[in-house]
């Protein structure tokens, strides 16, 4: 290989190194922002995260905080109102049901019951998602949960290069905004695109067209349905694949234009299927376009039990590539 074509390959990093140097430069951009969370100074983070942030940016700018999830994020949202720019990592999503009074009682409703005088720029970082082995407790997917709630934006990168921006853009919104990061993601490999432009939070991005069936994913399970639309490629069914990356809001736009295009649709999320947000999404495709429908929404969830430890039983009870194929399958057939 040549010095030129070298110089001209796409640098790859992955997911993790990503969101560590997109931090790194919301640090060094803008010294009202800072980081504060459990074991994210002196250890690094507990994924690695802000590892090396701690040496460069010192203690009052990547903070260790005590075990309570309420007493750190409350005063995440305190220095919010203050002026600052704090971006709060809470270790697993399971541990943000500890704090769900501040995110919800506070920093989702400041704005609403102060008449406009209390803004709530705040950024919450948290992993999600299973996969990994780490049981029943630290293994949910509550996205949409947090979907739920009106006052806050919930993004779902699921790329590199939206690791990479999405931040600038979660912290220059007015609003407060959580940041889901599928644990199965830190070490995906790709092109961070550095001098991309910051993500638009509400806007989808169709990872790969297709004419005969939209599937419509986000975080973690969009590898899986990139592999499930290559088998189908096999097999003469081309899928679109649909990546949501903003959860709330939906972009509806994109959803409808992409099932009035292939007629069928497909909804893949991690989460239990009872009241998921695939089933919020299948509502509005119902509601919206069903005209255009060609046969119903499939849905493809996790089992309604437990995550279970064991490797097979966890497999078993996620969504996997064979399944996204099956669904698409039926509703093409």
């Amino acid at each position: 290989m040549t010095a030129g074509s070298a110089a001209t390959k796409p640098q790859q990093t992955t997911y993790r190194e990503a969101m560590r140097e997109a931090m790194r430069e919301a640090l060094r951009a803008d010294e009202r922002v800072f980081l504060m969370g459990e074991d994210v100074g002196r250890y690094g983070g507990c994924f690695g995260v802000s590892l090396g942030l701690l040496e460069e940016f010192g203690p009052e700018r990547i903070r260790d905080t005590p075990l309570s999830e309420s007493a750190f994020v409350g005063a995440g949202i305190g220095a919010a109102v203050a002026g600052m720019r704090p971006i709060v990592e809470i270790m697993t999503v399971n541990f943000s049901l500890l704090a769900l009074d501040q995110i919800l009682n506070n920093a989702a409703t400041l704005l609403h019951m102060s008449g406009g005088q209390l803004a709530v720029p705040l950024v919450i970082r948290m992993t999600t998602g299973a996969g990994r082995q780490v049981a029943a407790q630290h293994s949910h997917s509550l996205e949409g949960w947090y979907a739920h709630i009106p006052g806050i934006r919930v993004l779902a990168p699921a790329t590199v290069a939206d690791a990479r921006t999405v931040l600038a853009a979660a912290l220059a919104d007015p609003d407060p905004v959580l940041i889901f990061e599928h644990g199965s993601l830190y070490n995906l490999s790709g092109d961070p695109d550095p001098g991309a432009d910051p993500v638009d939070l509400g806007r989808a991005a169709i990872r790969r067209p297709g004419t005969d069936a939209t599937i419509v994913t986000f975080g973690g399970c969009l590898p899986k349905a990139l592999e499930a639309a290559e088998e189908l490629a096999r097999l003469d069914v081309s899928a679109e694949v649909i990546d949501l990356r903003s959860l709330r809001p939906l972009d509806d736009a994109a959803i409808m234009s992409s099932v009035a295009r292939t007629h069928h649709a497909v909804v893949v999320d991690e989460a239990w299927r009872t009241g998921s947000l695939a089933a919020e999404i299948s509502a509005r495709i119902t509601e919206q376009v069903f005209y255009e429908l060609d046969a119903p929404v499939e849905r493809v969830c996790s089992a309604e039990v437990p995550i279970p430890y064991a490797r097979q039983l966890e497999e078993a009870a996620l969504p996997q590539t064979a399944d996204i194929v099956a669904a698409v399958q039926k509703a093409v057939s």
